[in-house]
């Protein structure tokens, strides 16, 4: 599987891309986020949130709570949104109970995921984020093993229906 590459010139093109991520998410995906502080991590998990049935309102930074728990109701029981930003190594996560989450069906979704990347399962998504404008972002997801190949299959295909901004 070859990465997948979306270009999103605006916010409404950064929930599309939110939106065809949670399409393609299976039970026990996980996905580690990566990019700059302000680059929209927050942001894109709030578009696949919502897409999943979460309210919107609820998805806000884990940035000092560290997990926020986003229910479900469907074959995904749950989001896992954690933040490694404010943890000062791996321990930490595994403390929070991070091998209990990323066991279970629900999706995790860890920020600042290079700064724990040795606690991350061995099949998972990273999506890279670059800040290309105010608004303007790159998604590069790349996938490490068989699950996380069919979920960035899933989101290419969907991607691909009418959008040239996709690479895959």
């Amino acid at each position: 599987m070859n990465d997948v590459v979306y270009e999103a010139p605006d916010e409404s093109a950064t929930e599309r891309f939110g939106q065809a991520l949670a399409a393609a998410l299976a039970p026990g995906t996980v996905i580690a986020l990566v990019g700059t502080l302000g680059a929209g991590k927050t942001r894109l998990v709030q578009a696949v949130a919502a897409a999943l049935g979460a309210p919107r309102q609820a998805v806000v930074s884990p940035t000092f709570v560290l997990c926020q728990e986003y229910p479900l109701a469907g074959l995904i029981p749950a989001i896992y949104h954690l933040d490694a930003y404010r943890l000062r190594d791996e321990d930490a996560l595994r403390e929070l109970g991070i091998e209990e989450l990323l066991a279970g069906s629900g999706v995790t979704i860890l920020e600042w995921a290079d700064r724990v990347a040795g606690v991350l399962p061995d099949d998972h998504a990273q999506i890279a984020i670059d800040v290309l404008g105010p608004t303007a972002r790159r998604f590069q997801a790349t996938a490490s093993g068989p699950a996380s190949s069919q979920v960035l299959s899933r989101l290419a295909a969907t991607l691909g229906r009418g959008n040239p901004g996709q690479r895959g």
